[in-house]
C-alpha cells in the first residue's frame, strides 16, 4: 500500500479518494473548501491539508481531479502547489479533463524539477467514480505510468497509456465528441418517434438487440423518453469539453462540424436554464414549442 495524495474532491474526486482509501492506501487529500476535506476525512480513514503542497508530502502518486486549465495550475503551480511539495521521481497523475497544451506545460515543469507527469483524464461520470468503474487514458512516460498504474486501479476498470504526454487529454476530446454525436442521434429518434406516436421504450428495447445499441441508448434512452435529466454530466462540463476539442482542431486541422453543432445546441440548452441538465437532455431543444 502506498502514500498518496489526491487533489480536489468534487463529484468525481471525493469518492476516488474514497476508493484509494478503502483499498488500504495511506491517503491525505486537499480540497479548496476544507469543509469538505473535512467531511471526508469524517467518512473514510486518511488525512486533509490545507495546502496542495503540505497535501503531498512524501507521496509517491499524486492525484489532481479539478474543473479546467486555470484550476489546475491553480493547485500545481506557485510556492503552495503541488509540485513545490513533492518528494523526487514523485508522479503526478492528472484527472482533470483538461487541454493538451497545459499536459504538455506541466510534463515539462514536472521533469525540470526531478518528477514525472501524467495527464489521465477519466470517462464514465459521477456513477463510473462512485462505483470505482473509469475508465482511463493516460499519456506520458512508460514507467511512471506504471508506477501509477496500480494506485489508480483502486477507482478504474481500465488504465491505458494511448502515448507521450498529451495523448490522454487527446484521446479524452475524441471520447466527448463520439458521445456528443451519438446522444445527438438518439435524441432526434426518440423525438422522432414519439411524434409518430410510437411506444418508445418498446422501440428502445427491440432496436437495443441490434445495431443501433450504444451505452448511451442502454444508460440514457428510457430518461429521455421520460425527460428526466437531473442527474449525470452536466450540459456546462460538456460545452467546456467541446470547447477543448474545438481549439485543438483549429491548431491540427482536423474539420468538427458535427462536434460544433452539438456545441451551439448545448448552448440553447444552457439558454434555456438547463447548464446543470444531463447531457441527454438534447431532446428538450426539440420538445419545445414551434412558433
Amino acid at each position: 500500500m502506498a502514500k498518496v495524495a489526491f487533489l480536489g474532491l468534487g463529484v468525481m474526486g471525493y469518492p476516488m479518494a474514497g476508493h484509494l482509501a478503502r483499498a488500504g492506501h495511506r491517503v491525505t487529500v486537499y480540497n479548496r473548501t476544507t469543509a469538505k476535506a473535512e467531511r471526508w476525512n469524517a467518512e473514510y480513514p486518511g488525512r486533509w491539508a490545507r495546502t496542495p503542497a503540505q497535501a503531498v508530502n512524501g507521496a509517491r502518486v499524486v492525484l489532481v481531479c479539478v474543473g479546467n486549465d486555470d484550476d489546475l495550475r491553480a493547485v500545481v503551480l506557485g510556492p503552495d502547489g503541488a509540485l513545490a511539495g513533492m518528494s523526487a521521481e514523485a508522479v503526478l497523475v492528472d484527472h482533470t479533463t483538461a487541454s493538451a497544451k497545459i499536459a504538455h506545460e506541466l510534463h515539462r515543469r514536472a521533469r525540470e524539477l526531478g518528477l514525472h507527469f501524467v495527464d489521465a483524464p477519466v470517462s464514465g461520470g459521477q456513477v463510473g467514480a462512485e462505483k470505482g468503474q473509469l475508465t482511463v487514458m493516460c499519456g506520458g512516460d512508460a514507467e511512471p505510468f506504471e508506477w501509477a498504474r496500480p494506485i489508480v486501479q483502486a477507482y478504474a476498470r481500465a488504465v491505458t497509456l494511448i502515448g507521450p504526454s498529451g495523448s490522454g487529454q487527446l484521446a479524452k476530446m475524441v471520447n466527448q465528441l463520439c458521445i456528443a454525436g451519438l446522444l445527438q442521434g438518439l435524441a432526434e429518434a426518440i423525438a422522432f418517434g414519439q411524434c409518430a406516436q410510437l411506444d418508445m421504450e418498446r422501440v428502445l428495447k427491440v432496436i437495443g438487440q441490434g445495431a443501433a445499441q450504444s451505452w448511451q441508448m442502454d444508460n440514457r434512452g428510457m430518461t429521455m423518453v421520460q425527460d428526466r435529466f437531473d442527474f449525470g454530466f452536466a450540459v456546462d462540463w460538456m460545452r467546456k469539453d467541446l470547447g477543448l476539442c474545438l481549439d485543438e482542431a483549429r491548431r491540427n486541422g482536423s474539420s468538427l462540424p458535427l462536434g460544433a453543432l452539438v456545441d451551439q445546441f448545448y448552448a440553447d440548452l444552457q439558454a434555456m436554464g438547463g447548464g446543470r441538465w444531463d447531457t441527454s437532455s438534447l431532446i428538450r431543444r426539440l420538445r419545445r414549442p414551434r412558433a
